[in-house]
């Protein structure tokens, strides 16, 4: 499925307002990509597009990544490097599994709203949003 169709497809207002909902418990940020380019390696293109959307520069190192490349029907979601710290591998199996169950029952976006949901709930008991605390990444489904 192409990106363009993927993304039709998505209720992406909801998918903006769940990112909303969630940074507004924490400092951290979270977002969301679709892809539109063939994908061999889902974790590695979600690591390159995490550089080339500026997600390593924030000031925690506290930013999230749900990649999705419908084209191949793999994803993968990320963390930058005090993310993955605090929860380690066994949080993003068990959230990759969960949001696996939506996709393969067509329910795209009730996976990536899993995936925001428990990755936010995470941010929050981590990285909780002080009173200072700024946006520094755009709340949109980014697409390419």
């Amino acid at each position: 499925m192409r990106a363009k169709t993927f993304i039709k497809q998505l209720r992406e207002e909801e998918i903006v307002a769940a990112i909303q909902a969630a940074e507004r418990k924490t400092s951290g940020e979270l977002r969301v990509f679709v892809s539109d380019h063939a994908v061999d390696d889902p974790v590695a293109a979600a690591k390159r597009q995490f550089r080339r959307l500026g997600m390593e520069k924030t000031g925690e190192r506290n930013g999230v990544l749900i990649f999705l490349a419908p084209g191949q029907r793999a994803f993968a979601v990320i963390g930058d490097t005090a993310v993955h710290a605090r929860c380690g591998d066994g949080f993003w199996q068990e959230l990759a599994r969960v949001m696996t169950e939506h996709f393969r029952a067509t329910r795209f976006t009730e996976g990536v709203l899993e995936g925001i949901q428990r990755a936010g709930e995470l941010l929050a008991e981590h990285f909780p949003r002080r009173p200072d605390d700024i946006n520094e990444l755009p709340d949109r489904v980014e697409h390419s």
